[in-house]
């Protein structure tokens, strides 16, 4: 039974995930930020951690009670936890910008390297980081949750040359629009740190607050959680797990054009893009 650690678990893919593998025979344990989601995940029949990636002394003390449950041994992580913050680049303070990294990168990759100490000393290990087609193109009014992902690419495109050998393995799962909690999160921290009436942007933002608010998928192919969890599943059970696991017909697309377009070209397309 090999040992898996999820972040953000308390709904989308990440409560999928914990509870996919689980049924997979996987001995999972699933984080979450709150108490009331660690009582209902456990009513769930998923064995639950506290950990809030924007601290370090939460991440550094969920690991350390993670790898008492699990012996000693971690075989799996995946690095699930995230939010977006949506806005335009100039209206985002320092703080938020600061805040949407905390979680999306550094607490993540705090918590991967920990992981990353113990895969070591055993030789083997699979770290999974769902990432999204915005680490692959960049779309307006999203840049803080592009530059993050952005991040987090480059940090799992490197860490993948330097494993080499160790028998840790790095994979990225790139999705398109997902059916989760995404946009409810997001449009509370839109409510928290941009400041409609004062910016130059404000009639994007009435019709970003629309799709935002929007009951059911707001955009075209929209695939369930677990078309992300399939392929998380084949990255942990895989005997060679691949590199990029793309995720809904955007990603493939984005990918496609992202290579054959002039950059010009495709700044046409995703500023098309961008306004829906």
């Amino acid at each position: 039974m090999k040992n898996i650690l999820i972040t953000g678990c308390s709904s989308g893919i990440g409560l999928c995930a914990a509870k996919t593998l689980q049924q997979n025979g996987f001995n999972v344990i699933a984080t979450v930020r709150t108490e009331a989601d660690k009582v209902d995940l456990q009513q769930q029949g998923l064995k639950v951690l506290l950990m809030d990636l924007a601290n370090k002394q939460s991440i550094q003390q969920a690991f350390n009670e993670c790898m008492q449950r699990f012996n000693g041994q971690i075989d799996g992580l995946f690095n699930n936890a995230a939010f977006g913050q949506p806005g335009a680049v100039e209206d985002l303070s320092r703080e938020a910008l600061q805040q949407q990294f905390e979680t999306n990168v550094f607490g993540t990759q705090q918590l991967t390297n920990l992981a990353i100490a113990e895969m070591r000393k055993q030789g083997s290990g699979r770290i999974v980081y769902n990432s999204s087609v915005l680490g692959i193109v960049a779309l307006a009014y999203r840049g803080a949750y592009n530059a993050s992902k952005y991040a987090i690419e480059g940090l799992a495109d490197t860490l993948r040359l330097e494993l080499h050998g160790s028998g840790i393995h790095i994979s990225l799962i790139e999705p398109g629009p997902i059916t989760s909690r995404f946009r409810a999160n997001a449009f509370a921290k839109y409510q928290q740190h941009i400041d409609k009436a004062q910016s130059a942007h404000k009639h994007v933002y009435e019709a970003m607050e629309v799709r935002l608010n929007k009951e059911g998928p707001a955009a075209p192919f929209t695939l369930p959680a677990d078309a992300v969890v399939k392929k998380c599943l084949h990255a942990f059970e895989a005997k060679t797990p691949k590199i990029r696991y793309y995720v809904t017909f955007p990603t493939y697309l984005f990918a496609v054009l992202k290579r054959l377009l002039p950059h010009r070209a495709l700044d046409w397309v995703l500023r098309k893009v961008s306004d829906n």
